[in-house]
């Protein structure tokens, strides 16, 4: 910090600057007051991540997380903003304040949580292979020899780099910007499984009805949370409080329903 020449303009712009920050807690967290002051709740998000956010054929973002965050931008007081971002770059458009939070079916890692503020969990899921229903595959080391595919920067590539024997045993790995293109590289044969979460690659077969099943043995257990930056803790202390609040009212296992067809969420259990 510059050193400034005591005077009395000095003084006096010292003691505007403290007036300025009154709602700064003692370890100078405003990222509460400072939402709600500015008026809108930033979401950051792959666009093409369903059901958790996506673009419908009105080219509009819905999905899960987006229901859940609208609700809670709601009794926060404040409006919602759905923000796509480069998912692979995604903590530093965090970090370089474009957007409040990283809503998207984020998993919860320990080296994330050194960097990042995280709600508790609000979803369980897994990382599992997807292949091609007529493939034959029935276990991870069918794959061997194989050539898979997964998103940048995302849990999945966290998954299988966790996993040094099967990611020796594949042939070849394909990184793609998106869980989509990965499974269309599926379907047209180029690629014979994609490493992804359970959860959106339910929905996705689901919703398509893809000739694609899911490998029954899985690469890693995981959890989904809400991420701020590390000292936004005001911030993230109110969504937790809101989301809590939202599940005891009934209006989280409603969003659930309508997306899972059941209340499949951990918030509070």
């Amino acid at each position: 910090m510059k050193k400034l020449i005591v005077t009395a303009f000095a003084a006096a712009l010292v003691a505007a600057t403290f007036a300025g920050c009154a709602k700064k807690g003692a370890n100078g967290d405003n990222s509460l007051a400072g939402l709600k002051q500015r008026g809108a709740f930033v979401l950051g998000l792959d666009d093409s991540f369903p059901p958790m956010g996506f673009r419908d054929e009105k080219n509009e973002i819905v999905g899960f997380d987006i229901d859940l965050a609208k609700e809670v931008s709601k009794r926060l007081g404040v409006q919602f903003k759905a923000q796509p971002i480069n998912w692979d770059s995604k903590e530093q458009e965090l970090n370089t304040g474009k957007i409040d939070c990283i809503w998207n079916g984020l998993t919860i890692t320990e080296d994330r949580k050194k960097a990042l503020s995280f709600t508790k969990p609000y979803l369980a899921n897994k990382q599992v292979v997807v292949v091609r229903a007529n493939s034959g595959f029935k276990k991870l080391a069918d794959l061997k020899g194989k050539k898979i595919a997964l998103q940048s920067g995302s849990s999945a590539e966290d998954a299988v780099n966790d996993s040094p024997d099967f990611k020796a045993s594949v042939k070849e790995i394909v990184q793609l910007d998106q869980n989509l293109m990965a499974l269309n590289d599926l379907v047209i044969g180029g690629v014979d499984g994609v490493v992804m979460d359970s959860i959106v690659a339910e929905y996705a077969i689901k919703q398509s009805s893809l000739p694609l099943v899911l490998l029954e043995e899985s690469l890693a257990a995981e959890e989904y949370g809400v991420a701020f930056r590390k000292g936004d803790v005001q911030l993230t202390e109110a969504v937790q409080k809101t989301l809590e609040e939202m599940a005891a009212d009934g209006t989280v296992a409603r969003i659930s329903a309508a997306w899972f067809g059941s209340d499949i969420t951990v918030i509070g259990k």
